[in-house]
Parts: structure tokens; sequence; C-alpha cells
């Protein structure tokens, strides 16, 4: 009974159907739910919105804030909005503890926007900028430590500090239903279709096609899914 209610009452909360090993305790659900009730009320202290939030964590410029239904926020984070077009997060989206996301790194020049889709699940210690734009598709997983840069500088002129040479700014496109492992960074131009699994460690800067396996510095067709 009492494992039937926490999951409807989760099921309700994250707007889609969650599940329960049943060699989950009740001391530890008990447990779970308080640390939830706790989250949830610090994120509409926070931020006016239903989102959970973790201990610790600051979010920035709310106003520009666009959360979905059962979002999550881990413990530790800084989460700038400041931008052009916000940080928008979709439904049962997720974000890993000690994450870093800041759409903009100047205020002479405001970032364009994060988007961020549906039950997409970042790791911890993630840092994701959106200054030239970033989209992550739904139902996208990552590992801990993703690293986004939609941005890069100039440095042609040896003669005049790179800081002062300018930025170009092409954006970062990851698609739906994408699996990128442990340490995976991404540059300033990159784009991978959806259903890409992406290895750890790899150094994303070309643009690639559907349902390809990624790996390398830089990163490299190693084959298409489903061949062996």
């Amino acid at each position: 009974m009492i494992r039937r209610a926490f999951l409807h009452i989760m099921s309700s909360l994250k707007g889609r159907e969650v599940t329960l090993d049943p060699n989950v305790p009740l001391a530890y659900l008990f447990g779970l739910s308080l640390r939830k009730a706790i989250s949830l009320f610090r994120g509409a202290l926070l931020s006016q919105k239903m989102v959970y939030v973790g201990r610790a964590t600051r979010i920035h410029c709310v106003k520009q804030f666009f959360p979905g239904k059962g979002v999550e926020i881990g413990m530790f984070c800084q989460v700038d909005c400041l931008s052009k077009s916000g940080l928008v997060v979709g439904h049962s989206s997720k974000i890993g503890d000690f994450s870093l996301i800041r759409v903009s790194g100047s205020l002479s020049d405001l970032g364009n926007s994060i988007r961020i889709g549906d039950n997409v699940g970042i790791g911890d210690f993630a840092h994701i900028g959106g200054a030239g734009g970033v989209f992550i598709g739904d139902n996208t997983i990552t590992g801990s430590y993703l690293s986004i840069h939609p941005e890069n500088h100039h440095f042609d002129d040896s003669q005049i500090p790179i800081r002062l040479q300018g930025v170009s700014r092409k954006g970062i496109r990851i698609g739906c239903d994408c699996w990128i492992g442990a340490k995976v960074t991404f540059l300033d131009g990159s784009v991978i279709g959806d259903g890409c699994v992406v290895a750890a460690g790899a150094v994303v800067t070309g643009q690639f096609g559907n349902n390809l396996v990624l790996a390398g510095v830089p990163a490299k067709v190693v084959r298409a899914r489903g061949c062996a």
C-alpha cells in the first residue's frame, strides 16, 4: 500500500510513470520522500516554480528560468539564467550535483539560450555554457563531467591579447535519445544527430548524423548503431 502510494505521488509529480525495485526498503522510501518534499519547498522559495532543488544550490535570474513538470536540480549547483532567451528545462529532466549551468559568460555580450528537452538526465559535475546556444534533445542521458562550450576565442593576431580579439558563436546541438559517456566535451559548432552514443573522454568538434557511435580526440565515427 505504501509503495503504491509513493509511486502514485511520484508519477503525478514527475509527469511520467515511476517504477520501483521491490528490494527498496520502506525506511529508504520515507527518507527519500522527506528529502523530495524539502527540495520541492526549496525550489519554490528560490525560483517561485515547482522544481526540485538540492541543498546549497543557487538559481540566478529566475525570470528567465523555464522548467517543466518534475524538473530536478541537484545539490551544490550554480544555475545562472541571465541571457537573451533563457534556460529551458523540459519535463522530468534532471541536472546532477555540483553542476554549473551558465547561459551567459559576459555581461557585455549576453549568451543566447540553453534548451534541455524532456526526460534528459545530466550527470554530476556538468559544465554547460550557453553563449552561442545549446540544444539537448529529449531522452538524452549523460555521464558525469559533461562539458559544453558553444563559444570560441579568435587568436590569429599575436600582437593583441586573445581576450581582446573577440569570439565566434556557432552553437551546439545534441540530438534526442543520445547516450553521452563520462567526461565528454562538446566544442563550439559541434552537432550530433538522434540516437548517437559518444564514448567516455571524447572531444566532439564536428557534425555527425543519426545513430552513430563516436569516440576519440577529436571524436570520429567508430560504427553505426546496429552494426557489429
